[in-house]
C-alpha cells in the first residue's frame, strides 16, 4: 500500500473515531470560536469599525460545529455562508474558521448523500468563479483553497460512509449465509437420522429376538440368566418404541411422509449407476478396487447417499460429462471417489489438497449434506478441482468388518 493511501486511510479512521466520540462538538466549537476571535483581533489589519462584524462572522463560522450532530444541513449552510462572507469582504478566514468548515463538510459527507454534499459545495464553487477582486487578507487563491478543503472533507466523510455501509452489508450477508447453512445442516442431520433409524432399529430388534431365542432354546438356563435375557429383550423393545417416537417427531418437524421403505446400500449401487447413465445420456462407470468385504448397513447407506448426491451434482453442473464412481476397500476404511470430466471449478485447490474447492459460505446444500453424512459415521469428505480437470468428491469412511450372514457386496 502506498504512503498517500495509507495516510488517507488513517485520516478516515481518525475521523470516524472522532465523529463517533460523544460530547466533543460543543467543546470543539467553543475552542474554535475563541481561537478564531483571538486570531482576528490579534491580526491588527482590520479597522476598528469593522472588527465587530469580523468577530460576528468568526462566531458564525465556528459556533455551528456544536450543533452539527442535530442539524448538519443548517450548520453547513451557516458555516459556508460565514466563510464566503469573510472572503468576499476581503478578510482572510482564520485557521479556526477553516477547521470549522472542514468539520461540518466531513459530517455532511458522512451523514448525507453525495448529491447533497455536492450541492453544499456549489456555493464555494460559484464564489471561486465570481469572487470580487478586493484588497486585504483574502486573495484569489483563498476561494480555491476553501473549495478544495470543503470538497476533500466531504469526500472523506462519504468514503467512510460507503465503507461502513459496505461492512454492514457484508456482515448481513455473512449472517444470512450462516443462518441458511446452519438451517440446511440441521435439516440434513434430521434427514440422516430418519434414514439411519431403520438401520439401527434392525440391530436393536435383532438383540431382542436373539435374547428371546437364547432364553427359550438354552437348556438348564439358571434363573438369573433367564431374568437377564428377559431384561435384555425388554430393554431392546423399549429402545425400539423410543426410537419410533423420536422418528415421528423428526418426520413431523421436517414434514416428511410417514411411509417407510428399506434404506439402500451398496447392493443398490448398480441400479443407481444405471439410472444416472440413462438420465444423463453420458458414460457413468462403477469401479471397485480391493477385496470386497461386508460392511455395516450405516456405512453402506452413507456411501450410497454420497454417490447419489455426487451424481446429481455432476448432472446439474456438468451436463453430458462422463462420471467415474470408484469404491476402494482398504484396511479399516472404504474410500468413495466420484469424478466427472466436466470443466470443473475455475478456482480452488485440487480435491486432495487441504480445504475444499469453495469457501464455506459458498458450499452448496449438496456438498453440505455429503459432509454431514461422512461426519455421522466418523469419516471425512473433500471436494474440489480434479488434478486433470473436472470436479472430484472423495470420502473416507471408517469401516467395521461384519461377520457372516450379511452377504457379500457384488
Amino acid at each position: 500500500m502506498s504512503s498517500p493511501t495509507r495516510l488517507a486511510g488513517r485520516a478516515i479512521d481518525a475521523g470516524r473515531r472522532l465523529a463517533l466520540a460523544p460530547d466533543w462538538r460543543p467543546a470543539a466549537a467553543a475552542l474554535l470560536s475563541v481561537t478564531a476571535v483571538a486570531e482576528t483581533a490579534a491580526g491588527g489589519t482590520i479597522p476598528t469599525d469593522t472588527l465587530a462584524f469580523a468577530v460576528m462572522l468568526c462566531l458564525a463560522a465556528t459556533v455551528p460545529v456544536a450543533f452539527v450532530r442535530g442539524d448538519v444541513l443548517t450548520a453547513t449552510a451557516t458555516v459556508t455562508a460565514a466563510t464566503i462572507a469573510m472572503a468576499a469582504s476581503g478578510l482572510r478566514p482564520p485557521a479556526a474558521a477553516v477547521v470549522g468548515l472542514l468539520v461540518v463538510f466531513y459530517h455532511l459527507g458522512l451523514w448525507r448523500s453525495p448529491r447533497i454534499a455536492a450541492l453544499a459545495v456549489l456555493p464555494l464553487a460559484v464564489y471561486v468563479v465570481v469572487q470580487p477582486d478586493r484588497s486585504g487578507g483574502a486573495t484569489p487563491a483563498t476561494g480555491t483553497f476553501l473549495l478544495v478543503a470543503a470538497a476533500t472533507a466531504a469526500t472523506a466523510g462519504a468514503m467512510l460512509r460507503a465503507r461502513e455501509k459496505s461492512a454492514r452489508r457484508e456482515a448481513s450477508l455473512q449472517a444470512a449465509e450462516g443462518t441458511l447453512l446452519e438451517h440446511a445442516a440441521r435439516g440434513e442431520r434430521a434427514r440422516i437420522a430418519r434414514e439411519l433409524h431403520d438401520v439401527v432399529a434392525h440391530h436393536v430388534s435383532m438383540i431382542a429376538v436373539q435374547a428371546e431365542t437364547a432364553r427359550l432354546t438354552t437348556p438348564d438356563l439358571p434363573p438369573q440368566g433367564t431374568r437377564d435375557l428377559l431384561a435384555i429383550a425388554d430393554n431392546a423393545r423399549t429402545a425400539l418404541a423410543e426410537m419410533r417416537r423420536l422418528l415421528g417427531v423428526l418426520r413431523e418437524d421436517a414434514g416428511a411422509e410417514t411411509g417407510r421403505r428399506p434404506q439402500p446400500g451398496l447392493e443398490q449401487l448398480n441400479d443407481l449407476i444405471d439410472q444416472a447413465r440413462d438420465s444423463a445420456r453420458a458414460s457413468t462407470r462403477l469401479i471397485v478396487r480391493g477385496a470386497v468385504v461386508p460392511l455395516d448397513p450405516g456405512i453402506q447407506l452413507t456411501a450410497y447417499r454420497i454417490v447419489q448426491e455426487a451424481l446429481t451434482n455432476a448432472r446439474r453442473h456438468a451436463p453430458g460429462a462422463g462420471v467415474d464412481v470408484e469404491l476402494r476397500y482398504g484396511e479399516g476404511d472404504l474410500r468413495v471417489r466420484v469424478r466427472d470430466n466436466g470443466p470443473g471449478p475455475a478456482h480452488g485447490p485440487p480435491a486432495g489438497a487441504a480445504g475444499d474447492g469453495a469457501p464455506p459460505a459458498a458450499v452448496g446444500h449438496g456438498l453440505l449434506g455429503m459432509r454431514e453424512r461422512a461426519a455421522t459415521v466418523g469419516g471425512t469428505l473433500r471436494t474440489g478441482r480434479g488434478a486433470l480437470g473436472g470436479f472430484v468428491v472423495e470420502a473416507r469412511l471408517p469401516t467395521t468388518r461384519l461377520g457372516d450372514g450379511y452377504g457379500e457386496v457384488p
